[in-house]
């Protein structure tokens, strides 16, 4: 198989890489550009540990072709923090111990955000179901949408800052 050159956009930055046709998004991520925040926990789309944005929608990495980021805009959990910043999703996570192992944490924060930035003042019924594709298996789930809840509340504050 001949490669696939592929110019894209990952958190914000301009990104050109070359591929196999059969590589996966998560693959091209990790092993081609070093950004190992995303990991492989089922290879299926199962569990949600290698989730990403494509042109601001929600999926999981394993199941894309690199060779489809092509004119795409991908976000990865390594675009969230600004510098040493970081954003108000992991922060709470941090302040809420929404975390254990850290295996599933990565896709947790980027399903999160994609939630946030539609709906900035979600339920907890509306964080659950967006958060219904990740799985853990070490901390529960009550944490981590209490995390993503205070996290709305914070992202809510930043915004009212910014339109005065």
């Amino acid at each position: 198989m001949s490669a696939v050159q592929v110019s894209t956009t990952v958190n914000g930055d301009a990104i050109d890489f070359v591929c196999q046709p059969t590589e996966t998004l998560l693959d091209v991520l990790r092993n081609r550009l070093g950004l190992i925040g995303s990991k492989e926990g089922c290879g299926t789309g199962d569990c949600g540990a290698c989730s990403v944005t494509v042109d601001g929608q929600l999926v999981c990495s394993c199941l894309v072709l690199g060779a489809e980021a092509e004119g795409r805009k991908i976000g990865t959990v390594e675009g969230l923090a600004d510098g040493d910043k970081l954003h108000p999703l992991q922060k709470q996570f941090i302040d809420n111990a929404a975390l254990q192992c850290g295996v599933c944490t990565p896709g947790f924060l980027v399903a999160a955000k994609a939630l946030l930035d539609r709906n900035p003042n979600p339920t907890e019924q509306e964080i659950r179901y967006a958060l219904a594709g990740n799985l853990c298996r070490c901390t529960g789930y009550d944490k981590i949408v209490r995390a993503v809840n205070a996290a709305a509340r914070d992202v809510r504050k930043q915004q009212a800052r910014k339109k005065r």
